[in-house]
C-alpha cells in the first residue's frame, strides 16, 4: 500500500481535527476538497469531480472552487446545513521549507457568516446561546458580522414561553443549547416549525461555572462580572460563556471583533410575541414573506445598511420608556421641521458604506483593497454629516454629534497609501501608491525599468573600461553577465569576476550586476510581498481604530433611522403622538400605514379609537366580512407600535399610553404540520393571551370561536370577553371583532364593554362598505350580500335567500339576550336541527367559497333541515 504524499499528509492531519466540517484547503488560487468532502461538495455544488495523485494506489477524489469566488459556494453549503472550515496558507511559498504551512483560520456556520456578500444588508445574522433550567433561562445573542452582543436572564414561571418570545425577537440562524433544553417540547416545536434554525447541543462541561466566568472576563479584559452587568445572573453567565467559547473555536482571531456586551430586559421594550409579529406583518407579509406590504416597508427610507438593520431592530423592539421615546420624538420633530437639512443629511448618508461589516473584515484580515478604499470614501462623506449635526439642538441629535467622528486620520492614511482604483486582490500588486514606501518605489522602478537600468550599466562600463564592444546579456544558467571579446581582455578590470570562457570571448559578472539581477529577477515577488506587508500594517492601524469607528457607525445608523422617520412623516402626513400615563389610547382619524401607502388611489377612510382602563376597556366590533374590521384593529396596534418606536403616526392626532405587550388572535389558519387543528391553534393562542396579558396590554381578537360549532363558539367568545372585563388582574384594552351579534348585549351587562360597527349602506340587494367605525352594534351580517360582491353566481345567491327566509320562518330571529352566567352553568338548546342549520349557515365563509362549494353547502343545509344529517 502506498504512502500519502507530504501535502496530502498535511491535509489529512488538518481534516482529522475538523471532522464535522467540509474543509476548503487552499492550493494556489483554488480551494480544493478531497475524498468524502469532494464527493459531498461536487454533489451539493454541482462541481466536476476529478482526482489527484496522493501517494496511494488510487487517486484521491477532488473538486475545487476559485478562491475569489469561494463566498458563493460557502453560502450554498451553509444554506444546505453544512459547516465549512477555511484552511489558508499561512506562510509564503518562497520562504517555505517543504510543504507550505496551512491552518484553519475560521469556520463558517449559519450563525457565524461575516462576509457581506453572503448576508442581506438590512438584516442582522444572529447566533444565540440558551441555557435552560426548569426555574429559568439565560440567553445570549451575537451578530459577529457587526460585533453586537446582547444577553438577558429570566426566572419567570413561563420558562418555555419566555425562551420562545426572546428567540422570536431576534430569529437566530444558529442556536447553541444545553442538554436540558431538549426537554422543552413547546420551544423545540417552535424552532422546528417557525424558525428552522440550526441547533447545536453543547457538552455539559462547557457550562462549568468557573470556566465560563474565566472565559468572559478574559475576553472582555475585566476583573469582575459586575463590570459587564452579569453579576448574580448565573444562567446568563452560562449562555455568554458557552457562546464565546464556541466563537473562539470557530472564528479564531476573529473573535476580537467582539469588544462589548450589553444586557437588556423585558421591561425595556414593548413585547410583541411571534404570533403578533406575524399577524401584524411587521417585517414580512404572511402570504409571500416579502418586505413590500409590511410596516417595515413603509418606514424604510434609510440610506445605509446600518440604518436598515437598526430600523428593523427598533420595529421588533419598540421602547417601553417615555423619556427614551420622547428623545427620539424630539429628534424626529427637528428633522421633520428642518426639511432642507434632512434632505442634505440623507444625501450625505447615501455615500456611507457598511462600516460595521467592513470593520469585521478588517479585524478578520479578509478586507480587500477596494473595501479598504470604501472606508476612505465613507470617511470623505462624514465631514458633511458632522457639519449638519452641529446645527441640531435636540438632545439626541446633540449626543449623536458628539459620538460621530469624521475619521479624517483613517481617510488620510488610506488615501496616502492605496491607489484610487485598486485591484480586488493583492495577488498581482499595484495596490500601494508610489511615494508611500521608498523600498517599494525602488522595486516598482526596477520592475518597470529593468532594461533601462541594464543599458545604463552597460554604457557606464564601456566608458570606464574603454571596451567599445562590451555588452550585457542574459541566460538561464548564469543570469546577467558581461561579455568581452578576447582582443579586449587586457582592458578587463580586477573587479570583474570570470564566470565562463568561450572560444571568442570571456563572460564576467560584477557585484553591481549580481545585485541588480537579484532585484530584477525577484522584484515582482518581493514587490507583491512588500505590498502585502505594508497593506497588513495599514489594516492593523485601521483595526486599532475599531472603538472609534464602532461609535461612529452607531451614530450614523441612528441618524439614518431618525431621518427616515422624519421623511416618512413628511411624505404621508403623520403627526407626533402625545404620550400619556393615564391608560388611555385616543386616536383621531387614524389610518392604516400600509394599506394607505399601498392603495393605488391613495384614498383611505380614517377612523377614531378610544380605549381606557375604565368604561372603554373592550370595543366589540360587528359588521360584515370585507367591511374593514381587521384593517381597523390592525391599524390601532400598528399606530401604538409606531408611537413606541419614536416614530410619528398616521392620524390627525393621537394620545398614547404605553402598553407593555401586544397580542393578536387574527384569522383561523390550520397548523396541520404541527398536528393541530384550526380550533386547537385558535384556543392555544387565546389561552396564551389570557395567561400572559396584563392591564397595560393591547389585545386584538378577531372572530374568536368560529373554528367550532355556532353555540360552542359563541359561548367561548362571550366567556373570553367576560373574563377580560371582569378579571381583577386583567382588564386589558381589547378590540374584539365578531360575527356573533349576540355579544353586543354585553354592553348592557358590563361596564367597560362598548359596541362599534362598520357602517354599511344598503341599496336593494346591494351593499356599500363605508369603512367607517360608528357606535352601536350591527343589525345584520350581510353574508349573502357579501357573497354577491365576491362573485358567487346569481342562482346560488337567489337560492341562499330562499333558504335564509325559510330558516328565519322556522327558527325565528335568534335571541340576542342570551349570555353565559357562572362558569359552571350549563346551556340547553331546543330544536337542534334548526339550530344546527343556522349555526352551519353562520359559519359559512362566503369570501372563500367556490361556486361548487356554495352549492354543496346549500344541499347540506337542506339535508340538516330535513333531518337527514
Amino acid at each position: 500500500m502506498g504512502k500519502l504524499s507530504p501535502m496530502m499528509q498535511q491535509y489529512k492531519e488538518i481534516k482529522e481535527a475538523h471532522k464535522d466540517y467540509i474543509l476548503f484547503y487552499r492550493l494556489g488560487d483554488f480551494y480544493e476538497m478531497f475524498f468524502d468532502d469532494a464527493l459531498t461538495a461536487s454533489r451539493e455544488l454541482e462541481l466536476t469531480l476529478t482526482g489527484r495523485d496522493c501517494g496511494l494506489e488510487e487517486r484521491a477524489p477532488m473538486c475545487g472552487v476559485p478562491h475569489h469566488a469561494c463566498d458563493v459556494y460557502v453560502k450554498k453549503l451553509v444554506e444546505k446545513g453544512y459547516k465549512v472550515a477555511i484552511c489558508e496558507q499561512v506562510e509564503s511559498p518562497y520562504e517555505a521549507k517543504g510543504v507550505v504551512k496551512r491552518e484553519v483560520i475560521r469556520i463558517t456556520t449559519p450563525g457565524t457568516i461575516v462576509e457581506g456578500s453572503m448576508l442581506p444588508e438590512g438584516e442582522n445574522n444572529y447566533i444565540a446561546s440558551v441555557y435552560y433550567d426548569i426555574t429559568g433561562f439565560g440567553i445570549c445573542f451575537a451578530d459577529i458580522s457587526t460585533g453586537e452582543v446582547l444577553f438577558t436572564e429570566s426566572r419567570d414561571e413561563s420558562v418555555e414561553r419566555g425562551i420562545i418570545n426572546e428567540l422570536s425577537k431576534f430569529t437566530p440562524a444558529e442556536l447553541l443549547v444545553n442538554e436540558k433544553f431538549f426537554d422543552c417540547k413547546e420551544a423545540g416545536e417552535f424552532l422546528k416549525q417557525k424558525l428552522n434554525c440550526v441547533v447545536d447541543p453543547v457538552d455539559s462541561e462547557e457550562y462549568e461555572a468557573s470556566a465560563c466566568v474565566k472565559t468572559i472576563l478574559s475576553h472582555f479584559k475585566k476583573t469582575s462580572l459586575s463590570d459587564l452587568g452579569l453579576e448574580d445572573q448565573e444562567f446568563a453567565v452560562y449562555a455568554v460563556g458557552s457562546l464565546l467559547n464556541y466563537l473562539r473555536q470557530t472564528q479564531k482571531e476573529g473573535i476580537n471583533r467582539i469588544t462589548g456586551i450589553s444586557s437588556y430586559n423585558e421591561e425595556q421594550f414593548l413585547s410583541i410575541d411571534f404570533t403578533a409579529r406575524r399577524n401584524l406583518e411587521l417585517t414580512e407579509t404572511i402570504r409571500t414573506q416579502e418586505k413590500r406590504g409590511t410596516l417595515l416597508w413603509v418606514l424604510d427610507k434609510t440610506k445605509t445598511a446600518m440604518g436598515k438593520r437598526l430600523l428593523r431592530k427598533y420595529l421588533e423592539q419598540p421602547l417601553a420608556n417615555i423619556p427614551q421615546i420622547t428623545r427620539r420624538q424630539a429628534a424626529v420633530a427637528e428633522l421633520f421641521e428642518k426639511s432642507i437639512d434632512r434632505i442634505e443629511l440623507a444625501e450625505a448618508l447615501s455615500g456611507v458604506y457598511d462600516l460595521q461589516r467592513l470593520m469585521t473584515k478588517v479585524v478578520y484580515g479578509t478586507v480587500n483593497p477596494r473595501e479598504m478604499q470604501a472606508l476612505s470614501y465613507t470617511a470623505s462623506h462624514l465631514p458633511q454629516v458632522k457639519e449638519l449635526t452641529r446645527t441640531f439642538s435636540s438632545a439626541l441629535l446633540r449626543d449623536l454629534d458628539v459620538q460621530l467622528d469624521t475619521l479624517s486620520d483613517i481617510r488620510q492614511l488610506i488615501d496616502s497609501a492605496i491607489v484610487e482604483d485598486p485591484p480586488v486582490s493583492l495577488k498581482d500588486g499595484g495596490v500601494i501608491k508610489k511615494g508611500y514606501n521608498g523600498d517599494l518605489d525602488e522595486l516598482q522602478d526596477i520592475h518597470a525599468n529593468a532594461k533601462g537600468y541594464l543599458a545604463d550599466i552597460e554604457q557606464r562600463e564601456k566608458d570606464i573600461t574603454g571596451i567599445k564592444n562590451l555588452r550585457i546579456s542574459y541566460n538561464r544558467v548564469f543570469g546577467y553577465f558581461i561579455e568581452v571579446t578576447k582582443s579586449n581582455l587586457n582592458l578587463v578590470p580586477d573587479r570583474y569576476i570570470r564566470k565562463q570562457t568561450l572560444v571568442n570571448c570571456e563572460r564576467y559578472i560584477t557585484e553591481e550586476l549580481k545585485e541588480l539581477e537579484s532585484k530584477v529577477l525577484y522584484a515582482t515577488d518581493k514587490m507583491v510581498a512588500l505590498e502585502t506587508e505594508l497593506y497588513n500594517e495599514i489594516r492593523q492601524i485601521v483595526s486599532d481604530k475599531l472603538p472609534v469607528i464602532e461609535r461612529t457607525a452607531a451614530a450614523v445608523a441612528q441618524l439614518d433611522v431618525l431621518q427616515s422617520f422624519a421623511q416618512v412623516a413628511a411624505d404621508h402626513n403623520y403627526v407626533c403622538p402625545q404620550l400619556s400615563v393615564n391608560g388611555e389610547i385616543q386616536i383621531i382619524e387614524g389610518r392604516h400605514p400600509v394599506v394607505e401607502a399601498i392603495s393605488s388611489d391613495g384614498a383611505f377612510i380614517p377612523n377614531d379609537v378610544f380605549l381606557d382602563r375604565d368604561k372603554n376597556k373592550i370595543a366589540i366590533i360587528t359588521g360584515p366580512n370585507m367591511a374593514g374590521k381587521s384593517t381597523y384593529m390592525r391599524q390601532v396596534a400598528l399606530i401604538v407600535i409606531m408611537a413606541q418606536m419614536g416614530s410619528f403616526v398616521p392620524a390627525k392626532a393621537a394620545t398614547i399610553s404605553l402598553v407593555d405587550k401586544v397580542f393578536t388572535r387574527v384569522g383561523a389558519s390550520d397548523d396541520l404540520t404541527a398536528g393541530q387543528s384550526t380550533f386547537m391553534v385558535e384556543m392555544s393562542e387565546v389561552a396564551h393571551i389570557l395567561q400572559n396579558a396584563t392591564p397595560n396590554s393591547l389585545v386584538i381578537l378577531d372572530e374568536i370561536g368560529r373554528g367550532t360549532s355556532t353555540f360552542d363558539g359563541m359561548s367561548i367568545a362571550e366567556a373570553v370577553v367576560e373574563y377580560i372585563v371582569r378579571e381583577k388582574n386583567l382588564g386589558c384594552k381589547t378590540l374584539f371583532a365578531t360575527h356573533y351579534h349576540e355579544l353586543t348585549e354585553l354592553e348592557n351587562e358590563y361596564e367597560g364593554v362598548v359596541n362599534y360597527n362598520i357602517a354599511v349602506k344598503k341599496r336593494g340587494d346591494d351593499i356599500i362598505f363605508l369603512r367607517k367605525i360608528v357606535r352601536g352594534g350591527a343589525d345584520d351580517s350581510y353574508g349573502i350580500e357579501v357573497a354577491k360582491l365576491a362573485g358567487v353566481p346569481g342562482k346560488v345567491i337567489k337560492r341562499a335567500k330562499t333558504i335564509l327566509s325559510e330558516l328565519e320562518m322556522s327558527v325565528g330571529k335568534p335571541d340576542l339576550t342570551y349570555h353565559i352566567g357562572a362558569e359552571d352553568d350549563q346551556i340547553s338548546f331546543e330544536d337542534q336541527q334548526n339550530e344546527k342549520a343556522l349555526g352551519r349557515l353562520k359559519k359559512l365563509d362566503a369570501d372563500s367559497l367556490t361556486p361548487r362549494e356554495a352549492l354543496e353547502a346549500l344541499y347540506e343545509l337542506k339535508a340538516i333541515l330535513n333531518g337527514q344529517e
